[in-house]
């Protein structure tokens, strides 16, 4: 009854496969070896993109800030939600890799920017002319850090607000295929047709053991991109074992298969929960993270059985009046089952705790 985050399942038995095979004979390096040629070719179909271009990095971090670094000046400013990825769990990546932008947020329910209230801050930023931080670029975040997805048309619109200040658009797709599966539309649609430019596409929530894609949609970016990752110590000399996974992931499918079980097993525990005495939903349940409040009592009895998962915030104790709701924040993954889900519901229905 592990939900405390898709990062801590496992790696897919089909990646590990692809890793051993990866591991056969010797192959050029630096990512001039055939794997890595097959994933820029397919994710450039995967994108109806053909002059994209497609670097490997093992961590999200990587992929974010070097994107950010491309597509603004160390004097801009990055517009995010307050909430986004790259303001809360980053640790200043993006403000060092591009050598000093300023993180600006902006608010909106669930995680997910107001067009108005990005409208108003872009537009209030640079007022004071050389005295201020300068209009740098967009970064959405889908999914959200609140468990929400942006359509493609909530992409476009905050892409056309980008678009008359001139700024180019970041997405940090880590959990990019749960968003896709929950929006039903396809990774054009998403991307570069609702005015994305660079895509950090997710592959290590979702099933492998260490690898991100960027995409660039803008050729001309390329390579600065690839001096920025090599520079930023991000360039692997082994990097066969990146492209295999990202191989094995996009092969057949495995990539939305997996997310389309993690958003299943999210719907399900999100179901079962608002069913709990005392038990509501704080944000909506649309990609694989349920945000719950339940009852002090309820907590207690699921995580004295073993279960796994944080009260979100952290701030929040167990100890306490059983009756008062605690908020928590619990993550599906490839490897969720619903035996599991249904143990754990058990748990929060009145069910005890073993010994």
């Amino acid at each position: 009854m592990n939900f405390a985050s898709d990062n801590t399942s496992g790696a897919h038995p089909r990646i590990m496969e692809a890793l051993a095979a990866a591991n056969e004979g010797h192959v050029p390096s630096y990512g001039a070896d055939p794997r890595t040629q097959a994933v820029e070719a397919r994710l450039r179909e995967i994108f109806e993109a053909p002059e994209a271009r497609v670097y490997l990095v093992a961590t999200g971090s990587a992929a974010n800030a070097l994107s950010c670094a491309v597509l603004t000046d160390p004097w801009g400013a990055i517009f995010c939600h307050r909430n986004a990825h790259i303001e809360e769990d980053e640790c200043g990546a993006p403000e060092f890799y591009t050598g000093g932008s300023k993180l600006v947020l902006v608010d909106g329910a669930d995680a997910k920017m107001d067009p108005g209230a990005l409208q108003r801050t872009i537009a209030h930023t640079g007022r004071g002319g050389i005295h201020n931080v300068q209009r740098g670029m967009v970064s959405i975040t889908n999914a959200t850090e609140a468990g929400a997805v942006y359509t493609p048309a909530e992409v476009s619109a905050l892409s056309a607000i980008a678009r008359q200040f001139e700024l180019p658009v970041h997405m940090d797709g880590a959990r990019f295929a749960n968003a896709l599966i929950a929006a039903g539309c396809t990774p054009a649609e998403m991307t570069w047709k609702a005015g994305v430019d660079v895509l950090s596409f997710g592959g290590t929530k979702n099933g492998c053991m260490g690898v991100e894609a960027v995409v660039i949609f803008d050729p001309k970016r390329a390579w600065e991109f690839e001096l920025r990752r090599k520079r930023g110590g991000h360039l692997f000399s082994k990097h066969r074992f990146l492209a295999a996974q990202m191989q094995a992931y996009l092969e057949g499918d495995l990539w939305l298969s997996l997310a389309t079980h993690a958003n299943e097993m999210a719907a399900k525990l999100s179901s079962g929960i608002v069913e709990a005495p005392g038990a509501k939903l704080v944000h909506p349940t649309q990609a694989n993270a349920v945000f719950a409040s339940l009852p002090r009592g309820a907590h207690r009895r699921a995580q004295g059985a073993g279960a796994y998962y944080y009260l979100w915030p952290f701030d929040q104790s167990l100890e306490g009046a059983p009756e008062e709701l605690l908020a928590a924040r619990l993550v599906c993954s490839w490897a969720t089952t619903p035996d599991e889900i249904d143990v754990f519901l058990g748990y929060l229905n009145g069910g005890s705790t073993p010994g």
